[in-house]
């Protein structure tokens, strides 16, 4: 009896931070999550502090061109977003979310502090460069052992930050009820509060932080990051007394192989009565848990999609270790049907990805004053930041409420509706920023000021902040939307790794992004020997507006491509989408 009323009070699957049971009541809700939350606020200030002004360091102190330079931080940002993967691999499989991240943030704290004590010290950095009788020497370029230590500061950062990306966000989503209506929901609040605080740590990056590394010194703009994720240790401790953690449950990829082989494999063998596809019966049950089959019913039946994967179902396999449960195989169809929802997401992060490229550079021809405060085109991502940080509470408490009652149902709007309406506002930023572009160079042209480059063109920058807030906002839908979706939708043993493919879509989107560039500026070059449509020094010469034009004629192609297969996809449970 008194072994029974235990396993009630606790959570089954569940550990607190000393790998005790988790105990219901105790452990768990929005006050373990709020941790979550202000830890997350500091970690991507201290990520973006740096990543955002990276490229000035690298081209003014370290003496790289700026094409070098702009290379070097696509491949750090990409590399960091793309090892979340690795994060959330480890943190299902061998360690937790909560021991991945307090590793993690080592990790990050270590090469910050490499980097601020190289910004900090003249002889680990190239000379300065030298004017003699107003000639500039030749700027010598880092290399050595400043070079490697540069590049281990930078690299063990993005390790940290791959860590962190992959754990923090599962860590939180873990800590509510998915079996009540009011743990699914808080969990959707959640997620909308994560880009909340994301964007928050956002805002004093790029303002705080960058003008302190411009006027004040880069070994202090490193200093303050090492600093913040210094402090953001100690304040996820605090809520140690508070979480629950998913106990790892094994390799996810190595099950997911094992069902790919015996499949392909079992296809080769002859049917015959002893190798016939196994009953719902195999399943593997024990006395004691029968009452917990009929909550698990909807991921022990053998369905009829993706047929060729029940091969892996026979009776007597090519190889008796590649006996599979039906749970396996069907854990397998769930991820295979998520991989299109998740490839339909990287076009959408390649819109944004131009933020921080030609919309700067639009934003510097233009004319940057408010009244008489002179705005600095590299601060223009405080508009899509600002936007998130109101429109994200409003959708929290105005916009889903509102659907609930409309549509009378738990979600209100769907994560392939959220996704999708995020898909819908890149389309429509894309064309905005196309008509923005003829609008610019129309009064280029009436004002003669089409080879200038130094002398503001007589129009506002606001025009190129309507693509921020289309994107921004797009943003906001589809990073929750998809983070909420591969959480809710992956099988239990790989939530943080699948969650992690939303940092994954942002890293493809920024490598999409330099090769749409690429391919372009050499398709243009070429067509009737004229000159790209990306190149050169003065933005006025360029057909950016085509450019545009594409990026707009690519997302409206892949958003087609999503609602193929997100009409076409049945939600794991009705609780994703009742």
């Amino acid at each position: 009896m008194d072994i029974e009323v235990h396993q009630l009070n606790t959570w089954e699957g569940f550990v607190d931070w000393r790998n005790r049971p988790a105990l219901k009541g105790h452990h768990g809700g929005m006050t373990a999550a709020s941790f979550v939350l202000a830890v997350e606020i500091l970690e991507n200030l201290a990520f973006l502090a740096n990543a955002s002004n990276l490229v000035l360091y690298l081209s003014r102190f370290m003496h790289f061109s700026p094409s070098s330079a702009a290379t070097m931080v696509t491949n750090f940002m990409g590399t960091a977003f793309l090892l979340a993967l690795l994060g959330g691999f480890l943190a299902d499989a061998f360690f937790t979310t909560y021991s991945i991240y307090l590793i993690s943030a080592g990790i990050e704290f270590l090469g910050l502090l490499i980097l601020t004590i190289q910004a900090q010290i003249p002889s680990l950095k190239p000379s300065p460069c030298v004017s003699v009788k107003s000639f500039f020497s030749p700027c010598q370029e880092v290399d050595g052992w400043e070079k490697v230590m540069l590049f281990a500061g930078l690299y063990l950062v993005a390790l940290g930050v791959g860590g962190i990306k992959g754990s923090l966000p599962p860590h939180g989503a873990q800590q509510f009820d998915e079996n009540t209506p009011q743990g699914r929901k808080q969990r959707s609040e959640f997620f909308n509060y994560y880009v909340f605080c994301l964007s928050c740590g956002a805002l004093i990056a790029v303002t705080w932080v960058v003008w302190i590394e411009d006027n004040k010194g880069w070994q202090w703009g490193f200093g303050t990051a090492t600093a913040t994720i210094l402090v953001s240790i100690p304040l996820f401790l605090l809520g140690s007394p508070f979480y629950r953690t998913k106990v790892p449950t094994g390799s996810p990829i190595t099950t997911m192989l094992k069902v790919l082989v015996a499949a392909i494999c079992n296809s080769f063998k002859p049917r015959n009565s002893n190798n016939a596809i196994m009953s719902m019966n195999t399943t593997e049950t024990s006395e004691g848990k029968e009452s917990t089959t009929n909550k698990n019913i909807s991921i022990q039946i053998q369905t009829e999609s993706l047929k060729f994967l029940n091969r892996a179902l026979k009776h007597n396999p090519a190889h008796s270790n590649l006996q599979c449960t039906i749970k396996q195989v069907e854990d397998v169809k769930i991820v295979i049907k998520i991989l299109p929802i998740f490839m339909s997401t990287i076009m959408l992060n390649c819109c944004l990805a131009q933020l921080s490229t030609f919309s700067v550079q639009q934003a510097a021809t233009m004319n940057t004053k408010l009244g008489s405060l002179k705005i600095p085109p590299a601060s223009l991502p405080v508009f899509p930041v600002l936007f998130i940080m109101v429109l994200a509470p409003v959708y929290n408490h105005v916009v889903t409420p509102y659907f609930r009652k409309l549509t009378k149902s738990e979600m209100g709007i769907t994560h392939l509706q959220r996704i999708g309406t995020g898909l819908i506002l890149s389309i429509l930023a894309m064309a905005v920023a196309a008509l923005v572009e003829i609008k610019r160079k129309n009064v280029a042209t009436q004002t003669g000021l089409v080879d200038s480059i130094h002398k503001p063109l007589p129009i506002t920058f606001l025009w190129v902040a309507l693509q921020y807030l289309f994107l921004g906002s797009a943003d906001l839908f589809t990073l929750a939307g998809m983070m909420e979706f591969f959480f809710t939708e992956a099988p239990s043993g790989m939530r943080s790794l699948a969650t992690a493919l939303s940092w994954a879509s942002l890293a493809m989107g920024y490598y999409l992004s330099s090769v749409l560039v690429s391919v372009v500026n050499g398709v243009t070059s070429t067509y009737r020997h004229g000159s790209p449509w990306l190149s050169g020094a003065n933005l006025n010469h360029y057909h950016l507006e085509r450019f545009y034009w594409f990026l707009c004629i690519l997302s409206a192609l892949n958003f087609l491509h999503y609602l193929f297969w997100a009409s076409r996809y049945k939600y794991r449970s009705t609780s994703s989408h009742t």
